[in-house]
């Protein structure tokens, strides 16, 4: 199977070189666990790979997400500029929207945060990887089983593009959806932040639970975020990735 990396040397390793191309994965975790962070690292991969990707921000503005690749050394604003990467602001977009119905005297907005489907129009042709952060604001005023028939649909529509897909979700709307989400992608990553008990010092932490057609490894890895972007640790010492 053709993979796409990461981004993340270590983590390829991990995964037999990669995401499996034209597949999804889920990245799923806490708050400031570092979802976005691995979402950048892929993406500016794949950018300096020449391929095309598209990042659908659902809840960040076009500056942060910049200022935060910039931040970890990974500056995607080139790439944003000559258009090889394209951001859609679906949280901008969003919030407009909102505020245009609002004003029209309209109470109920439910529908314009119910249609993960739509998405698949808002991706270019010829595109190659695909972001979208965060999969949880969709889940807000939706059941669990209309969640998975669309998170379905979507993973079907990507494939048949060849996409290769990141979905970002915060463990909060995952549990919320009691983890359907890890059903439907073809792989899942959770990160953590955990107490050390023999430093009593809280940890980043990265689990790979499922990888389908690769061998993975069982064990829990510790990482920093750092203006380098990802390190992971290990007890004979440290990896820059």
């Amino acid at each position: 199977m053709e993979r796409v990396s990461t981004g993340i040397d270590e983590l390829d390793q991990f995964i037999s070189g990669g995401y499996p191309r034209g597949k999804s994965v889920l990245v799923t975790g806490t708050p400031g666990s570092g979802k976005t962070i691995i979402a950048i690292h892929f993406i500016y991969r794949g950018c300096q790979d020449g391929k095309k990707c598209v990042y659908i921000a659902t809840e960040e503005e076009l500056e942060d997400i910049l200022h935060q690749a910039e931040s970890i050394g990974r500056d995607i604003r080139p790439f944003y500029e000559s258009g090889q990467l394209k951001i859609i602001k679906l949280y901008e977009e969003r919030a407009y929207t909102t505020i245009q119905t609002m004003s029209l005297g309209f109470e109920k907005i439910d529908s314009l945060q119910s249609d993960i489907i739509s998405l698949v129009e808002k991706i270019p042709g010829e595109t190659d990887l695909v972001v979208i952060d965060n999969l949880g604001v969709f889940t807000l005023n939706m059941s669990m089983d209309e969640f998975r028939k669309q998170l379905d649909t979507l993973n079907l529509l990507l494939g048949k593009q060849h996409y290769t897909s990141l979905y970002i979700m915060d463990d909060t709307s995952n549990r919320r959806t009691e983890g359907v989400a890890s059903y439907s992608a073809y792989g899942v990553i959770r990160l953590s932040i955990k107490e050390n008990p023999y430093t009593n010092l809280r940890e980043r932490h990265l689990e790979i639970s499922k990888m389908r057609a690769t061998s993975i490894p069982l064990e829990s890895y510790a990482f920093n975020i750092t203006s380098e972007g990802i390190m992971i640790l290990q007890k004979k010492g440290v990896w820059s990735l």
